[in-house]
């Protein structure tokens, strides 16, 4: 705990006017009440970490008499050196809040109203969770569900919990940037999106990325933004591609906007361009691509065995892609077995070849000429063939990169982003210095391996319909599996869940398709909510409720990262839970404990050894119940600390030193790229395509497994021409999920919910600024429409024909925050058509714009 020098001074003062007292007065109730002034004279800095954000950053709480009364940045975090965004200085609001739940609840009334409770101790709703859980469990384990909004201590709760219970794990990855990440792991092998190396990074494209006010994969807005303004001075040049221009304003060079859901139309032309200039890494292609592999007629690799087989760039002979002494050929044919075959790299030359610049301006709705200049720019400034040395170490540098986040949440996410990374590997410019990053570590996930290895069978699938004919790559969408909960029969779905532990989200509220999502999790028999508040699910579906504590606890482990930084950090309790609030982990332990799953071989805490990798004398007994705090004692001297969790609840962070290019650029690993092949061809696409088809399934759901990203129009374009708007959404800085909106400084800031719309447009539907406004989306395929009332807001950073609403908003159980407006979800569609291949989630629906008065 850290001490200033002034108050370190007045508590010696305070002290010794209470030494004072006793000897002139001698009296224990005097010394007492001595005692008493000076402990609440005495002010304490403690550190800890933001919990109401994404990232955890460091923070300093000011802290008297035990209580904390204000909350400041950690200047020793590399994450955000300093420095808090508005939700990090805020929450001290949402710590005091007098509405959190303060005992345990249990319903009184049916579930689908409006919640009515009694009070419950702790003892009696953990008996009765674990009574519900073991009943589940007795038939099936994967019956009981744990639904995750951002866990915040993935190896206990996402691994360790999950797998103790036998459950199924429902993310909230769907409305984050999960499309994003399988695609990525499935193209590259790494876990992330695609992020600069802002250090190195000559020439960005900001693709639906606010460059002001948004954060990344596995990391913030401050550290991005910071890094930003750096790049910026280093003479960075950014091109903004985004239907709304947003906080680009000055940061950017160039501004395409984009029509909604068109993404996948301009990377396509973006590559037939760089293949135009020539402006090609062959020999990254070559090496580390399956791009020379050959193609056969059919669509699949030609093998010997199981090797596929290239074409020998001296010889001019077929032989298997790794044969010693042999360069693959980038391009070229080859006759092989009787039939012409091709390589992967002049499939896609001809299947981009009609992708002109005019193209993307018929579709995107952007200047041909500036596809063009963008193309330019990234070749020009790609610097091909060009080396580095980084700490001592020399790499090839192509400082050309791409900032995609959330936009990869898109009908055509998945492919979309295949598309954009299939830019930047014609330039060379995956895992090289100044390129495109997935994550601070290049490290080669399991996923690499699983989403080219699917089995798909004819079921009975759960509920998430893994593996399934209709969506052999997880969906991993909540929205979507309520359809399948909805409607079992059609998705041949052979088990429904029976209990749900719902962990800090708020499905009812904050996932797309909301009123699915109500109607199917209203089926489950048994509800559990952990949550510092009655949220809108507790409201609607949940029969316990048990009331988690916020910033007052142990959690982690957590990364301090600014990704070029190796540290780690814990959130630690600056003060004692509030009410009967207790953190999660001390509130998982129990509950399994009960369940039955707590001690010996394959329980909670021998799992938690294996997920924290404590070995030997810093393993978890595993017959007697720990606090949260001897766990992450022992998980901080394995990371070094001697002093264990003392080290994070003195100083907060420790800080391991420079991330090494060994560890950082995919080129630097050994071997390089982690010895996986780049799929620049999805051969396994076609697999399960060709197999999905065998099964008899629609065409709506096949259709977009294709080796190459293919162009079509989206879904939406087929609803009828009075819906001739796109609605399009996006998240406030201020905001994080359904947990920020009823804050007070927060909603001062944000005011309430608001429809973007271009003054143009407006008028010429007779809407003021300000005004009343009915906003109608349309499902294109099922013909049903759904409507909200919010209030209009002029601005020209929007093109004429995209509306906008963000996200934050649509809750009712907190006093504060209602008639904030609604939420945008209520209008989404995650049904067939609106979600392709894996985790793709449409943000983008068309809808009509009419007066209130008028509709």
């Amino acid at each position: 705990m850290r001490v200033s020098r002034r108050t370190f001074l007045k508590g010696v003062g305070a002290a010794s006017a209470a030494v004072a007292a006793e000897e002139l007065l001698g009296g224990p109730e005097t010394l007492r009440a001595a005692e008493g002034a000076a402990a609440a004279a005495r002010e304490e800095w403690v550190p800890t970490t933001c919990w109401i954000g994404k990232q955890d950053c460091g923070i300093m709480a000011r802290r008297i008499d035990g209580r904390v009364v204000k909350l400041e940045g950690h200047p020793g975090n590399p994450r955000n050196q300093g420095t808090l965004c508005p939700k990090g200085v805020a929450q001290i609001a949402a710590l005091y809040d007098p509405n959190r739940v303060k005992t345990p609840l249990v319903r009184t009334n049916a579930k689908g109203e409006h919640g009515t409770w009694r009070r419950a101790t702790w003892d009696e709703a953990l008996d009765l969770v674990a009574e519900r859980i073991r009943a589940a469990r007795e038939k099936d384990p994967s019956l009981v569900l744990w639904q995750k909004g951002r866990s915040k201590s993935k190896q206990l709760y996402d691994e360790a919990l999950v797998e103790a219970l036998g459950a199924t794990k429902v993310g909230h990855g769907a409305y984050c940037s999960d499309a994003g990440y399988r695609a990525l792991e499935y193209t590259v092998g790494v876990q992330g999106v695609l992020n600069p190396d802002f250090r190195h990074t000559r020439y960005l494209l900001s693709w639906g990325w606010n460059l002001s006010s948004a954060g990344g994969n596995q990391l913030c807005f401050i550290t991005w933004q910071r890094q930003l303004l750096e790049a910026r001075e280093r003479g960075l040049e950014v091109v903004a591609i985004d239907p709304r221009i947003r906080g680009a304003g000055p940061f950017a060079d160039r501004w395409l906007p984009i029509r909604p859901g068109t993404d996948l139309a301009l990377a396509l032309a973006l590559a037939r361009e760089l293949l135009e200039l020539d402006a090609v890494d062959r020999d990254y292609l070559v090496r580390f691509t399956n791009a020379p592999y050959l193609v056969g007629e059919d669509g699949y690799f030609v093998r010997e065995g199981d090797r596929p087989l290239v074409i020998d760039e001296g010889s001019g002979e077929v032989v298997p892609a790794g044969t010693p002494g042999v360069r693959p050929a980038l391009e070229g044919s080859a006759r092989v077995g009787g039939g012409r075959a091709r390589t992967a790299f002049s499939l896609f030359r001809d299947h981009v070849r009609e992708a002109t610049p005019e193209w993307a301006a018929s579709v995107c709705d952007v200047p041909a000429g500036d596809v063009r200049d963008v193309a330019r720019g990234m070749a020009e400034n790609a610097m091909l063939g060009s080396t580095i040395v980084v700490d001592g170490v020399r790499l090839p540098y192509r400082p050309v990169s791409v900032m995609l986040y959330h936009a990869a949440q898109q009908e055509l996410g998945f492919q979309a982003t295949r598309a954009i990374v299939q830019v930047l590997m014609l330039l060379g410019a995956v895992g090289a210095v100044g390129g495109v990053q997935m994550a601070p570590k290049w490290e080669i996930h399991d996923n690499y391996f699983a989403l080219d290895q699917v089995e798909i069978s004819d079921g009975p699938y759960d509920h998430l319909l893994k593996g399934s004919k209709y969506f052999p790559i997880n969906t991993g969408n909540p929205s979507l599996g309520a359809y399948a909960m909805l409607e079992p029969e059609r998705y041949g779905v052979g088990k429904t869940p029976e209990v749900m532990i719902v962990h800090m989200a708020n499905p009812a509220v904050s996932f797309a398709d909301s009123p699915a999502v109500r109607e199917a999790y209203a089926r489950v028999p048994f509800t559990v909510v952990i949550s510092p508040w009655l949220s809108e699910t507790a409201d609607l579906l949940a029969d316990v409720v048990l009331p988690a504590a916020t910033l007052e606890k142990y959690e982690g482990p957590l990364s301090a990262t600014d990704a070029y930084v190796d540290a780690v950090t814990l959130r630690v309790p600056p003060m004692e839970p509030l009410f009967e609030s207790r953190g999660e982990v001390d509130i998982y332990l129990d509950l399994c404990e009960r369940v039955g799953v707590l001690y010996g071989r394959g329980g909670f805490l021998d799992l938690i050894n294996e997920h924290l990798e404590l070995t030997g004398p810093l393993a978890l007994p595993l017959r007697r119940k720990p606090t949260a705090r001897e766990i992450f004692d022992r998980w901080a001297r394995s990371q070094g600390a001697e002093e264990g969790v003392r080290r994070f609840e003195e100083q907060g962070v420790l800080v391991k030193g420079p991330l090494p290019p060994e560890v950082r650029y995919g080129y630097a690993t050994d071997p390089p790229f982690g010895g996986v092949v780049h799929r620049f061809y999805g051969e396994s696409l076609l697999r399960y395509r060709d197999e999905m088809r065998r099964r008899g399934v629609e065409e709506i759901f096949w259709r977009d497994y294709t080796p190459l990203p293919t162009w079509r129009p989206p879904t939406m374009e087929s609803s009828p021409p009075e819906y001739d708007l796109y609605l399009v959404s996006y998240k406030l800085v201020e905001h994080k999920q359904s947990r920020t909106s009823f804050v007070p400084l927060l909603a001062e800031l944000t005011g309430g919910q608001r429809l973007e719309i271009n003054p143009r447009t407006a008028r010429a539907r007779g809407i003021a600024d300000g005004q009343a406004v009915v906003v109608e989306s349309h499902n294109a395929v099922t013909g049903e429409t759904r409507r909200v009332t919010v209030r209009a807001r002029y601005t020209e950073a929007i093109r004429p024909d995209v509306v906008a609403m963000p996200h934050g908003f649509g809750l009712w159980t907190h006093p504060w925050a209602r008639g904030q407006g609604p939420s945008p979800n209520v209008l989404y569609f995650s049904g067939p058509g609106y979600v392709a291949n894996t985790a793709d989630q449409s943000f983008h629906v068309k809808v009509r714009v009419l007066p209130a008065e008028e509709a």
